[in-house]
């Protein structure tokens, strides 16, 4: 299973999420780092990613390449993350046949209603069970 995990500013969610998926799930998925940036493509990887790629063109193609996409809400909100999330980036994402497992960070203007007030720490455990079940 490839799995691509997406983050912006400096990466340091999609760092602990890769961490925690290394350290959980360590055969069967493939990690690919997707950074709005490089220091966000450059921290996933020191996190344990086996592959990553920087910019819009880099999360435009791989959007379409992997079987599941993990990170912020804010994706697949154009302008989202201070600009970083382009209008395009933001319509690949969501347009991808991919599962998304988004995680509903309560930033960028945006609040969902209903979700419960998790920790950023029990919200990545929650994304290492979803991937258990997809993968089983």
């Amino acid at each position: 299973m490839k799995v691509a995990v997406i983050d912006g500013q400096g990466g340091g969610l999609g760092k602990s999420i890769v961490e925690k998926i290394r350290g959980h799930l360590k055969d069967d998925i493939e990690i690919i780092a997707l950074g709005t940036n490089s220091l966000a493509t450059s921290n996933m990887l020191r996190g344990g990613a086996h592959k990553g790629a920087t910019g819009e063109n880099a999360i435009k193609v791989m959007s379409q390449k992997v079987d599941v996409i993990i990170g912020p809400i804010a994706l697949i909100v154009a302008n989202a993350m201070m600009g970083e999330i382009t209008p395009i980036m933001a319509e690949n994402i969501a347009d991808s046949q991919a599962r998304k497992i988004l995680l509903p960070m309560n930033r960028c203007n945006i609040h969902i209603v209903g979700t419960m007030d998790f920790k950023v720490n029990e919200m990545i455990m929650a994304i290492v069970e979803e991937l258990k079940s997809i993968k089983d």
